[in-house]
């Protein structure tokens, strides 16, 4: 087992991508902790747990600093360590840049990027005392090519890409790597509810002409958790079908 007995928090994990990531991680092995503010957490908690695997869900937002404090602490108060912190959380509020109101720029980016950095600024301590640690933060490979409509969501993805690398510069004496991925079309709901005909489109841009799975994107996150990935830190892996090539 690649993670057998690592402690790991994944955010976002309720469903798509948090979901596969949390699943994955429990079959290699990890104790999961699933943070979420969609009820649907539970079940993805209790599946694991029916497959044998170690999980528990907490609902708490991303951009409650606080909360995120004290769940952090009770977390390392009951497993002793905090080995693998997942910021998967996100969200999208598509709009053409003149049509864009503030309150959709803010909130994209309070989940997406100041979500990232508090889940990282509250897992930190912990990783630094045990000299050891992995934080991989979702990407998007619209962060490394822009997409239209989304400047709110481009620039946080972007920003993800920035703060792993700065990360790795900080934290690496403390034995603690910072990576991040990047996703393309993925079959999340969001995905889903893009009109068929533009759908098809998209497949058509992708040279191995179809989306990813869940799984696929997760397995990303599984290298890099990894001990396997222990000299890897900094990157950001791109994992959308060669649209990004």
């Amino acid at each position: 087992m690649r993670l057998k007995n690592r402690i790991a928090i994944i955010t976002g994990a309720a469903r798509g991508i948090g979901a596969a990531i949390a699943e994955l991680f429990a079959r290699e092995g990890a104790v999961v902790i699933l943070l979420d503010l969609l009820p649907e957490g539970k079940e993805v908690a209790a599946k694991i747990k029916a497959s044998g695997g170690k999980a528990e869900f907490h609902t708490v937002s991303v951009t409650d600093k606080g909360a995120l404090e004290t769940l952090f602490k009770q977390i390392h108060n009951t497993h002793g360590r905090i080995d693998i912190l997942i910021n998967n959380a996100g969200i999208t509020r598509d709009r053409t840049l003149e049509k864009m109101s503030e309150d959709e720029w803010d909130a994209v980016v309070e989940v997406n990027l100041k979500g990232v950095f508090l889940c990282t600024q509250a897992a930190i301590p912990y990783m630094k005392e045990q000299h050891y640690g992995r934080i991989v933060s979702a990407a998007s490979n619209v962060g490394l090519r822009g997409n239209f409509g989304q400047t709110n969501y481009a620039a946080t993805k972007a920003g993800v890409i920035a703060m792993a690398k700065t990360w790795t510069v900080e934290l690496g004496k403390y034995g603690i790597t910072a990576n991040a991925v990047a996703p393309g079309f993925t079959m999340t709901d969001m995905v889903q509810k893009i009109p068929e005909a533009h759908f098809e489109a998209i497949k058509k841009a992708i040279p191995l002409g179809t989306v990813a799975q869940p799984i696929d994107i997760a397995y990303g996150y599984l290298y890099l958790a990894s001990d396997e990935a222990r000299f890897v830190s900094g990157i950001c892996l791109t994992i959308d079908g060669g649209t990004s090539r």
